[in-house]
């Protein structure tokens, strides 16, 4: 399987957008850009909602039928390893192997001195199409970059080769993911990385590697601009030249996690894709579940009654529910509303603090993360909060096929 040059991962917590998401790569495709869509929840959401690997891809299959799609799409077993890759095998056909757990585990000597021996031509300079300055690299350098990163990169070999014992070789498409680390990878980082995949034979197609600055689940991107975009551009002749002296499949392209809703950066995205006639792959998550909760606010009645009782409890649990992302979101309790304040709003009020619109003086980035990380709340309503979602539908499926075309496809690739 080759994934094509665009792809775009949507996360749907609940599972009941799928049509809606597909809608937006239908609209991207009468502007004849093909996008394929790539369904993603991962092993952390799937025990917080209660639901199996199978329900995203019934939601595909079912969504990709109904609306006649004709194109590719993929179910990805996101973020994924050993222990729990085989709930995935039989639904999905993408497997993004995170290994950044195992970034700075030390790797035996034989084990680096034979990854020296396989890129001993790149050390004392390393000159990369695309990359103005030479990259220095040194013989220690590249050690320490073996140290850093083969242990993990073994580990998605072995995460691969499991994968390929059940499903066959071919049969899926590989990303290799370490953005959930706490320093940004390099350049030279990525080259060798990108050097030790290809040794250990794992064809990965994406790979998402950890930018500067913070990429917060559902808000904006916080960092410097001009930095990030140095850092992609470099990203992208890295792996241009790596593909080429390694060997590595020609479709290889960078993968961004938590990239919804980075509307500062998708400016420099969009250039970079074009200078350098690259693919990428755009990974979103919760924003569509955000959609649902702002739909049943504008609904008013007893949508808005059930938004606000998230909310409400989300505030009282709210340790409780960012622990697990406690690396990607920056919540600051005291620009929070209380439950008490909320309840005075009308819908508006709420969609407008909700629905990420900078323009908009009411919207709340806040409360935004808040919410992001609260679906715990609404899975334990059950069938209370799906049959309001389904009730509302006229109201919330426009509306996230507006959030991703709009305000995700055409900045990052069109415009």
């Amino acid at each position: 399987m080759n994934l094509e040059k665009y792809s775009f991962g949507v996360g749907d917590r609940f599972g009941r957008q799928g049509k809606a998401q597909l809608a937006a790569m239908i609209a991207a495709a009468k502007e004849e850009l093909e996008i394929t869509p790539v369904w993603n929840k991962s092993h952390r959401e799937h025990t917080i909602i209660g639901t199996k690997p199978r329900s995203v891809r019934d939601e595909a299959d079912k969504a990709t039928k109904e609306m006649l799609w004709e194109g590719q799409y993929f179910v990805d077993a996101d973020h994924i390893n050993l222990k729990n890759v085989d709930l995935f095998i039989e639904s999905s056909d993408f497997f993004t192997l995170d290994v950044a757990d195992y970034i700075g585990q030390p790797s035996p000597k034989d084990r680096i001195d034979n990854f020296i021996d396989g890129c001993v031509k790149y050390i004392d300079g390393l000159t990369v199409p695309g990359i103005e300055e030479n990259l220095i690299v040194t013989e220690d350098i590249a050690r320490a970059i073996g140290n850093k990163y083969l242990f993990a990169v073994k580990e998605a070999g072995r995460i691969y080769r499991h994968i390929v014992s059940k499903k066959g070789i071919s049969n899926f498409v590989v990303e290799m993911s370490m953005d959930e680390t706490d320093s940004p990878q390099t350049p030279v980082e990525l080259f060798f990385i990108l050097a030790a995949a290809a040794q250990d034979e794992i064809p990965i197609q994406t790979i998402a590697p950890k930018f500067s600055g913070r990429f917060n689940k559902g808000v904006d991107y916080v960092g410097n601009v001009e930095k990030f975009a140095k850092e992609f551009e470099q990203d992208l002749a890295v792996i241009a030249y790596a593909v080429e002296e390694f060997g590595l499949p020609k479709n290889l392209k960078l993968s961004i996690h938590s990239g919804s809703d980075k509307f500062s950066i998708y400016k420099p995205i969009n250039n970079a894709l074009k200078k350098f006639n690259a693919g990428l792959h755009v990974k979103t998550a919760g924003t569509t579940w955000l959609e649902e909760l702002a739909g049943l606010a504008i609904a008013e009645g007893e949508p808005l009654r059930i938004a606000k009782h998230i909310y409400s409890l989300a505030y009282s649990r709210m340790d409780e529910l960012t622990k697990p992302y406690a690396t990607v979101i920056d919540i600051s309790q005291g620009r929070l509303p209380s439950p008490e304040v909320v309840e005075e709003w009308n819908g508006r009020k709420l969609a407008e603090s909700l629905r990420h619109n900078q323009s908009c003086g009411r919207y709340n980035p806040d409360l935004r993360q808040l919410l992001h990380v609260g679906y715990k709340v609404a899975a334990e309503m059950e069938k209370e909060f799906t049959d309001a979602v389904e009730d509302c539908e006229r109201i919330i499926g426009p509306n996230v096929t507006e959030n991703i075309y709009e305000r995700h496809i055409k900045p990052i690739f069109i415009d």
